[in-house]
């Protein structure tokens, strides 16, 4: 039994689609809410089990453990070391989890939570009971459909824009992932246990990318002549601030303007020469992404 959490989200859409491509043969039970759309889930040929539930509830994670030989734990790297403690008492053998890159931030407050999430876990496997093989997957920044909250708010905001502020010149490194080539990174890792068990991967873009240039490809995929100007840093911070005051905090954009000035370029090669991990190029992912959003906006 294959237990599946974050199915029907961004990622976890194209893992199921890699599914249904190779006939997975296995039964699946898929943790989903009730508000989850499951058209395609329900449709896949697959078998499939349903389960409604919170994973923050304890009693519920233990139930759906039950007869499940192999956890992929796509939804929300905060409930990674329940997932773990439930798949270590119920003798899992394999469980594979979701998590970040943002784990590398220079930002105490933005990588410090990633990184005791990953301590406790591995605390758990010094249990002396612990026989359940874990595997750590970290996504970069994702993009790929018009519900991802990255490239989409960036394609959004050159198309609304003639003149656009780019933090500290755009000269910051990037390396976005396409959630395609993670549905298929996911998929490929599953398959791989003997090549993957204990081991941690960065699923990153195919190359690194300065900020500004993937603003430049996007604003050419819009057919628009964008002018690029350069805020500092401390100022892109500054009004974040006042936003979030003037919001009474429901606006906190701070950590994401900082991030903005900070490279976040990591090496996929481990991936690569372990399951032969090849992402799409950043050009190839921003055209589906662009022709996804003028459909819907311009026609």
């Amino acid at each position: 039994m294959l237990l599946v959490t974050g199915i029907t989200g961004h990622t976890g859409r194209y893992f199921l689609q890699e599914l249904i491509n190779h006939k997975y043969e296995g039964p699946i039970r898929c943790i989903v809410r009730e508000t989850s759309d499951t058209t395609l889930l329900d449709n896949s040929g697959l078998i499939i089990e349903k389960v409604i539930g919170d994973l923050d509830d304890r009693n519920f994670i233990d139930r759906v453990m039950d007869g499940v030989e192999t956890v992929m734990h796509i939804y929300n790297i905060y409930h990674s070391p329940t997932i773990v403690q439930a798949a270590i008492e119920k003798e899992v053998k394999r469980v594979i989890l979701v998590h970040t890159t943002g784990i590398y931030s220079e930002f105490k407050y933005a990588s410090e939570g990633y990184k005791k999430i990953e301590n406790k876990i591995k605390e758990l496997k010094n249990d002396p009971n612990y026989s359940t093989n874990i595997t750590i997957l970290r996504p970069s920044m994702i993009y790929g459909d018009l519900c991802d909250r990255n490239m989409s708010r960036f394609i959004k905001m050159v198309d609304k824009l003639k003149v656009m502020p780019v933090i500290s010149g755009g000269k910051s490194l990037i390396q976005p992932v396409n959630a395609r080539d993670l549905g298929k990174a996911f998929y490929t890792v599953l398959m791989s246990p003997k090549e993957t068990n204990g081991k941690a991967y960065d699923l990153s873009g195919e190359r690194p990318i300065r900020m500004i240039d993937a603003f430049k490809i996007i604003s050419k995929e819009l057919n628009k002549k964008t002018v690029f100007i350069s805020v500092p840093l401390s100022l892109g911070v500054l009004m974040a601030r006042v936003l979030k005051t003037l919001t009474l905090g429901k606006i906190d954009y701070i950590e994401r303007v900082q991030r903005m000035g900070e490279d976040r370029n990591y090496s996929h090669d481990n991936a690569t020469n372990d399951f032969s991990y090849n992402p799409m190029t950043f050009e190839k992912g921003i055209q589906i992404e662009v022709q996804e959003y003028l459909g819907k906006y311009k026609n």
